[in-house]
């Protein structure tokens, strides 16, 4: 990793490291040293692990304050899908994170760099090289907003957050095909961009909604598919 190439990166997140040397191995794929044959190489799946623990810790604190009266089983499912690989693939994404990592030849050659599960744990063994460096305040202060971003809009609760859960179970209950979500609109900058996903189920659209992450949307429109499925369907 070029000198050049850790200052794209640094750029990209707003920081500059003390110790470059965390980056580097931030963006050292196992192959890459599997193949360069130095033992005293290291790869980044050791901070992968640090990293992991470092958002949860991150995420539940933002979530502790933000749902005083959620109870441990509500904060725990949203935490979840915070962390999951698809929220933070899709931040490593957004900062082009997997146009740096190092990979080995054959693994460039079957496009590992820009796979989820590689580009969640590179995000994740980022977020630990920045704590090593900065400490938890520096981690808050680089990736708060990204992470933010997955959080419910200020007016939902966290069980209308898996509002996709509750639609799958009522159209399974009543016989109907699985809900299945699409991309219908895409608008805004690229810092803040607005995604409006649609549902349907056996082709037939049930509701649409908008958010900040496709995630977010998602989970609008369910709400939006349960609240109209809610209208036709009044109590007997």
């Amino acid at each position: 990793m070029q000198g050049d190439t850790l200052a794209e990166v640094e750029k990209a997140i707003r920081y500059r490291f003390r110790d470059r040397g965390l980056l580097r191995e931030a963006f050292t794929h196992r192959s890459h040293a599997n193949e360069a044959g130095d033992r005293h190489l290291v790869d980044n799946e050791r901070l992968e692990f640090l990293g992991d623990a470092v958002l949860g810790l991150l995420v539940g604190h933002a979530l502790y304050t933000r749902y005083p009266r959620a109870d441990e089983g509500e904060l725990t499912r949203l935490r979840s899908a915070m962390v999951d690989e698809p929220a933070l693939a899709g931040i490593a994404t957004s900062l082009r994170l997997g146009d740096h990592l190092i990979v080995g030849k054959g693994a460039e050659r079957e496009g590992v760099r820009h796979k989820s599960s590689i580009q969640s744990s590179l995000f994740e063994a980022l977020v630990a090289a920045v704590y090593l460096d900065g400490g938890l305040r520096a981690v808050r202060r680089v990736f708060s907003g990204h992470l933010l971003q997955l959080m419910p809009a200020s007016g939902d609760t966290p069980v209308s957050r898996d509002s996709k859960s509750q639609l799958q179970e009522l159209l399974q209950a009543e016989g109907k095909p699985l809900p299945a979500y699409r991309l219908i609109a895409e608008t805004g900058p690229d810092h803040d961009r607005t995604f409006t996903m649609e549902v349907v189920s056996d082709g037939v659209p049930l509701g649409s909604g908008c958010g900040h992450s496709k995630k977010t949307a998602e989970q609008a429109a369910a709400r939006a598919a349960l609240q109209s499925l809610d209208t036709r369907c009044p109590d007997s």
